[in-house]
């Protein structure tokens, strides 16, 4: 059992729909920036409950962008957690700016009380990760950005769907990234991402930067890049977008079987944490002795996945700065995710539970 089989599954299980979507698309002779792109980034914004959505081809370039039509470069920092996927530090070295590291509190989100020591003349953005599929302390991070007049960007490629205050992630940062991965919540079957917004004169800046730099007929005002969401991806995602609410349910109850019937003081389950609604990208559970429990679990038959081995600060590129941060390590020398992709039987959650209980 590996996290890849999921999107096979789905696609195997939507086929009929899916490929339907696909000739639409092919037959109509449009293949770029065409309706299928507008339709969805008007249907995707409407669900987050923004203003502007923009679709390119996948949440690396999306936050770039962000970060490019904010003015980061080169002599500037941007604060993140070291607990995200390398992509999101990749990102902000892109732009020639550099990322401040911060660890994470006890959600494994990036800790609000570390942010404000690290702030100075050539700080330039907040980047939050929803890890997983749990939400931010958003309010709190929001004050800090308020604060310190220091603008918040939401990485939602593991949340699309999460919720805080009742308000979807992606819709309380200046502007956020998010990724449609087949593995994702909302996914494609390729790479595909997005950028939301609320801000008409970000919105205004980042549409250019999505292709060459093109303004108003075809002149390129500022050097952009090449970062389309094509129109086959578009048709999937319209059609997935319908689907996400039933799936992130599936994916809750998954969840909540996990937490009611794993009973072992020796494994930290995730935190269920008051208004904040967890979408279970991930069901990451935490332990010591984590080789011996993969042994076990592999001789069953159940190949799980780690998230992440190798946090960002501790990569190449970055170890140089000798940075500790020690709740960041402590998670990825310590966890395992579960499956929990919709559609997986019972009778495996039961063997895995059953595993786990007996360690």
């Amino acid at each position: 059992m590996i996290f890849s089989s999921y999107p096979k599954k789905y696609y195997l299980k939507h086929k009929k729909n899916i490929l339907n979507n696909i000739k639409k698309t092919l037959d109509s002779g449009n293949y770029i920036n065409s309706e299928n792109v507008k339709k969805f980034e008007d249907e995707f914004a409407n669900y987050l409950g923004v203003k502007y959505v923009i679709g390119v081809g996948n949440a690396t370039d999306a936050l770039y962008i962000i970060l490019k039509s904010m003015g980061v470069g080169i002599n500037h920092e941007v604060i993140l957690p070291s607990h995200t996927a390398i992509a999101t530090a990749i990102s902000v070295s892109n732009t020639g700016a550099k990322p401040i590291f911060i660890d994470i509190g006890d959600d494994y989100n990036i800790d609000s009380n570390l942010i404000s020591s690290k702030i100075n003349k050539k700080t330039k953005a907040i980047i939050c990760v929803h890890i997983y599929g749990q939400p931010c302390d958003l309010n709190r991070l929001k004050e800090i950005s308020k604060m310190h007049k220091i603008p918040l960007i939401e990485d939602c490629s593991q949340s699309t769907g999460s919720e805080y205050n009742n308000k979807k992630t992606g819709s309380f940062g200046l502007a956020s990234c998010h990724s449609f991965f087949p593995t994702k919540n909302l996914a494609t079957f390729g790479d595909g991402g997005a950028i939301s917004t609320n801000s008409k004169s970000l919105f205004s800046k980042m549409i250019k930067y999505r292709e060459y730099g093109w303004g108003k007929n075809r002149n390129a005002e500022v050097v952009g890049i090449n970062s389309r969401l094509d129109e086959i991806h578009a048709s999937i995602l319209r059609y997935n977008l319908k689907n996400i609410d039933i799936n992130i349910k599936h994916r809750i109850k998954i969840a909540d079987y996990y937490h009611q019937n794993i009973k072992n003081n020796k494994i930290l389950l995730p935190k269920k944490i008051m208004n904040r609604k967890h979408s279970y990208h991930l069901f990451v559970i935490k332990l010591k002795n984590r080789n011996k429990l993969l042994e076990v679990l592999k001789k069953e038959g159940f190949f799980l996945g780690i998230h992440y081995k190798l946090p960002a600060h501790k990569q190449k590129i970055y170890i140089k700065n000798n940075l500790i941060l020690k709740n960041t390590e402590n998670i990825s020398n310590n966890s395992i995710s579960l499956p929990i992709y919709p559609g997986i039987e019972l009778n495996n959650l039961k063997k895995i539970v059953k595993i786990l209980n007996n360690f």
